[in-house]
């Protein structure tokens, strides 16, 4: 008989390193507090600058700068799980707006002087970013986008309102995607730039009131308002009329970090799960004894291990440089909509317990609801993925 092939394991003896410095900071600075977080709908600053200090932000960040340029998504990933573990998502999810949202961008197409003034910023938490694309009457159709930036001189005069945005409160500075073409049409390819504005420097820059969230309520969200901001023009990102054009080139990391952060909370349900189902009992017999039970935790179990290997493909194509926008698309979707699932199940399983939400399996079933509409709702999803399959099939 053939003997099996060695599987080779997915993470590496650095990752594991990289683990325990996650797993350190999650127990020391991020559980025994993020009950409290929740509560308030906001994260400290100290959280931010905690994590800068252990080195686990800006992880891309080249070392001219500060970081540590750890192109390896697999760094990323150990921090997701670390995170989710410690029943954390919302902190993972700050985390990716700022380090695979906006800093690609700026590391892609910022400017030597952009890179140097903003990037050690980054990496000690001083500065905390936000996406500002998503619109009241424009969500995934960036194409809709009404927010305005007029050239003034030097300078962009900026004008609109963006909602749905993470970070929007706490965060330091948005990247903003403006329409800046001036012509009254409907917008073209080129018709939009992207600028970092900083809420400090700029009049005119509020905040709404932070948006109440069915789940993962300690990452802030809120609405932001721009009204005749003075932005420089040091602070255009990339070209101008670039900004749609960069922003589908780095889709991918975003939708990436979805599936990534999705695929932990699947693999994470399920472990708290078999724990609880091993101990629990019903009419004298665990729970985990009856045929059913094992009949669910050996679909579970296989769903999970099949989105972790789908997921991971997706990481290693990445690192390669290959993971297209429908790659992604697709990692993003099937992990998204089975951690969906996963959670749904698990909280079955704990029968009343888990509509509490004392319990882990509740709070990620309130979060898992988030992961199939950020970055790209699942019907964007297909619509990307079914375009791509007619075109090729």
């Amino acid at each position: 008989m053939t003997p099996t092939p060695a599987v080779q394991p997915f993470f590496e003896e650095e990752h594991e390193e990289f683990r325990g410095v996650a797993r350190e900071f999650v127990a020391r600075e991020v559980t025994p507090h993020y009950a409290q977080w929740d509560a308030e709908h906001l994260m400290p600053r100290s959280m931010w600058t905690a994590a800068g200090g252990a080195g686990l932000l800006g992880l891309a960040v080249p070392e001219e700068h500060g970081g540590m340029g750890l192109t390896d998504y697999r760094f990323r990933a150990v921090l997701d799980e670390e995170l989710v573990r410690g029943g954390a998502l919302g902190v993972a999810l700050a985390l990716h707006l700022n380090d695979d949202w906006v800093l690609p961008h700026l590391l892609a197409h910022g400017t030597a002087e952009q890179q140097e003034r903003w990037l050690p910023r980054i990496l000690t938490g001083e500065l905390v970013t936000s996406v500002a694309w998503t619109e009241p009457g424009a969500g995934s159709d960036l194409r809709g986008v009404r927010t305005r930036a007029v050239r003034d001189g030097e300078d962009w005069v900026l004008n609109g309102q963006k909602t749905f945005i993470g970070n929007g409160i706490s965060g330091d500075a948005a990247l903003v995607l403006a329409r800046t073409d001036g012509r009254a049409e409907r917008a073209g390819e080129d018709s939009f730039s992207l600028f970092l504005v900083h809420r400090t420097d700029s009049p005119g820059y509020s905040a709404g009131k932070q948006l109440d969230k069915m789940g993962v309520r300690a990452s802030d969200t809120a609405e932001l308002f721009f009204e005749d901001v003075r932005v420089p023009g040091a602070n255009l990102i990339g070209a101008e009329g670039g900004g749609l054009r960069q922003i589908r080139q780095l889709l991918p990391q975003g939708r990436l970090a979805v599936a990534v952060a999705a695929s932990a909370v699947a693999r994470a349900t399920l472990e708290s799960t078999l724990d609880y189902i091993r101990e629990r009992t019903a009419f004298g017999t665990r729970v985990l004894d009856f045929q059913h039970s094992r009949f669910e935790v050996a679909e579970l179990t296989v769903e999970v291990e099949v989105t972790e290997a789908y997921v991971q493909r997706a990481v290693h194509a990445f690192n390669a440089g290959a993971l297209d926008v429908v790659g992604a698309s697709k990692a993003k979707y099937w992990a998204s909509e089975r951690a969906k699932a996963v959670t749904d199940r698990c909280l079955q399983l704990h029968g009343g317990y888990g509509y509490i939400l004392d319990y882990p399996v509740a709070q990620a079933y309130l979060a898992s609801r988030l992961l199939t509409i950020f970055g790209g709702t699942s019907e964007i999803l297909r619509e990307t993925i079914g375009r791509d399959a007619a075109s090729t099939g």
